[in-house]
């Protein structure tokens, strides 16, 4: 298939991020330039100091770039402001995080809704279907009313990608989502990313395991601010025949 053919989610063009420290410029991102397209699920690698956490910040509309341009399903992110970009974020990315993010003290379902909250399409009634629906998509439709402190790592991660997914967003953006997890719960959530890349969604996982390369469909990687490289992953690995190789524990 021609890339032309497919529809960008993300474009950066020329992009540079520079922050001063004291007397220092410091070049955290210099020239990025690539395009992510629709379907895709795609690792962004760098050690720390590659400008990794600085390429994140600008795909998550969190920040600007110095020069260059960022263009999000077609829309223009340099020249917003902070209300601006943060509608468009509400609208268009799902995150999901290392450390789950998710309010204490609350339920599966109020977390999951949280999103919609700012979405004048829903009503209350429409938000609880909304996020009910995608905690079963996930997995969790018999943890709905469950809290967080009633849920192990890999529930709550569960739940942290239901959010993500309940705006029906552009783009996941993943960011370490499963550094804070133990091997066999980390390929259960690969298991989950596959199979919302299979059913279509547009995935971007930040990560500094290259293992995770193997189960995506391409990877880019940083170091000193520039992208080192770019390839697809012709041979992308089954994270379900990976995870059914992994002992269980023997308390389960």
């Amino acid at each position: 298939m021609e890339n032309d053919s497919r529809k960008v989610i993300i474009e950066l063009k020329n992009v540079r991020r520079n922050f001063i420290v004291g007397s220092e410029t410091v070049h955290a991102l210099r020239d990025v330039s690539f395009k992510i397209y629709q379907g895709e699920f795609v690792t962004i690698q760098g050690t720390s100091g590659s400008g990794k956490s600085t390429l994140l910040n600008q795909l998550g509309c969190l920040d600007t770039p110095t020069s260059g341009e960022y263009y999000l399903d077609g829309v223009s992110v340099r020249t917003m402001s902070k209300r601006q970009r943060a509608r468009l974020r509400n609208q268009k990315i799902g995150f999901v995080f290392q450390n789950y993010n998710l309010l204490p003290k609350t339920t599966a379902v109020e977390n999951v809704e949280l999103p919609l909250m700012y979405n004048n399409k829903y009503n209350a009634q429409q938000r609880r279907e909304a996020a009910i629906k995608a905690l079963q998509a996930v997995g969790l439709g018999d943890r709905l009313y469950h809290k967080s402190n009633q849920m192990s790592g890999g529930q709550m991660q569960r739940v942290a990608i239901a959010r993500a997914l309940v705006n029906d967003p552009a783009v996941i953006l993943a960011d370490e989502a499963t550094g804070n997890l133990d091997t066999r719960t980390s390929f259960e959530m690969l298991v989950l990313f596959q199979k919302l890349y299979h059913e279509g969604h547009t995935i971007i996982f930040v990560t500094h395991n290259p293992d995770i390369a193997h189960y995506c469909s391409r990877n880019i990687v940083l170091r000193d601010g520039k992208i080192r490289d770019d390839e697809p992953n012709l041979n992308i690995l089954s994270a379900e025949e990976a995870l059914a190789k992994i002992p269980k524990p023997v308390d389960d």
